[in-house]
Formats: structure tokens, C-alpha cells, sequence
């Protein structure tokens, strides 16, 4: 059974960084693309970023090229978000997400598992 659990979500202030972990087992690894998304109280939930399978493509919301890094360990079954210059709008909380796929998937409705989340709150 394929299971996601990220970690490193936290309170900052504005201008801060945050590095995300997600932690993947369950075999199906090395052949997932991966994405990072968002979801705000009241929002719906929002595509943040996506990888390869070998972690030679990716892709970014608007919002976020630039600030955020998207990147994978394959031999430690680990996909990571570092997020820097973090704004009051980037308050979320991020779930990370693994497809059977060689390209990044920016739908989150191919997507067919999901970490719980962590939460990531930006103070101005």
C-alpha cells in the first residue's frame, strides 16, 4: 500500500523558509511523478509544483516560480519543497501527491494518493 507522509510545515515570518519533506513507501516510488498543492481555509485546493519521475522536468504555479524548489531523492524515497521569500499568502496547508506518470501532472484529480498534509503558516 503506497503511503505519503510530509513533515517540515511550520510557522515563519514573512521573507522566511521552509523546507518539505514527503516521505514515500509503499514500492511505487521511482516509477511516480510527484506534485506538491495547497489548500487554503475556505479555498479550493491549488496545484503548488510537480517533478518527473527522474526528476528531470518540472513545473510551477505562477505564484510560486521563483520563490519555490521542487526536487526528489529517488534512492531515499523523498520528495522535497523548499519555499523561500514566503508570503502571508503561501499560509496553507500542503499535501503532497504521487501519480503513476513519467511527466509532471499539474490535475490533481490524476493523482492517486496523498500524504495527510502540514500545515505552513506565514506571519507578516
Amino acid at each position: 500500500q503506497v503511503q505519503l507522509v510530509e513533515s517540515g510545515g511550520g510557522l515563519v515570518q514573512a521573507g522566511g523558509s521552509l523546507r518539505l519533506s514527503c516521505s514515500v513507501s509503499g514500492g511505487t516510488f521511482s516509477r511516480s511523478a510527484l506534485g506538491w498543492f495547497r489548500q487554503a481555509p475556505g479555498e479550493e485546493r491549488e496545484f503548488v509544483a510537480a517533478i518527473s519521475r527522474s526528476g528531470g522536468s518540472t513545473f510551477y504555479a505562477d505564484s510560486v516560480k521563483g520563490r519555490f524548489t521542487i526536487s526528489r531523492d529517488n534512492a531515499k524515497n523523498t520528495a522535497y519543497l523548499q519555499m523561500d521569500s514566503l508570503k502571508p499568502e503561501d499560509t496553507a496547508v500542503y499535501y503532497c501527491a504521487a501519480v503513476l506518470s513519467i511527466r509532471p501532472v499539474v490535475d490533481h484529480r490524476m493523482y492517486d494518493h496523498w500524504g495527510q498534509g502540514t500545515q505552513v503558516t506565514v506571519s507578516s
